[in-house]
């Protein structure tokens, strides 16, 4: 078990103002020693205001996704790890218009277990690809990327029963 919790604020050089937050919690099961699956489901939501205090942008966003991971070195303190993953994603914005996007994605990571139940952990993007469909007739934009970027790292406390 483990997942994501975030809040953040920005203020801009124009004096508008910005607030997002996000949870999403992950559950996974070891189907033995080496490969574990499993699934999240998330939201997050991001405000923005202008100068004047007017709402700008709204956007909430509920996500669903799948995982598979494979552990190199399991009986070891530190374990190596590929994850696979598939998600979806369906974002409502302030004109209550709903965009959805699929994103699938292969990172690798790191496991330190401290204890045989509890591990700290981190990942890095490496290959994804991306596309959403914002609907009606404007058709879809799709992405592609390759490499580790900072923003990609994402650091973990798992929780292992």
């Amino acid at each position: 078990m483990s997942g994501s919790i975030g809040f953040g604020t920005v203020s801009h050089s124009d004096d508008s103002k910005e607030i997002n937050y996000g949870i999403s919690p992950r559950y996974g099961y070891f189907l033995n020693d080496f490969v574990a699956v499993g699934g999240r489901v998330g939201y997050d939501y991001l405000k923005r205001k202008n100068p004047a205090g007017e709402k700008v942008l709204e956007n909430s966003t509920i996500i669903a996704g799948l995982f598979g991971r494979y552990y190199l070195f399991p009986g070891s303190k530190f374990s190596f790890f590929g994850e696979l993953g598939l998600g979806f994603g369906s974002t409502k914005n302030i004109n209550n218009h709903w965009t959805n996007g699929i994103n699938a994605g292969i990172s690798p990571g790191i496991s330190y277990f401290l204890t045989e139940h509890f591990a700290l952990e981190a990942s890095f993007g490496m290959l994804s690809y991306n596309t959403v469909n914002p609907g009606g007739n404007s058709g879809s934009t799709d992405s592609f990327k390759v490499g580790i970027d900072m923003e990609d790292i994402q650091f973990g406390i798992i929780l292992k029963f």
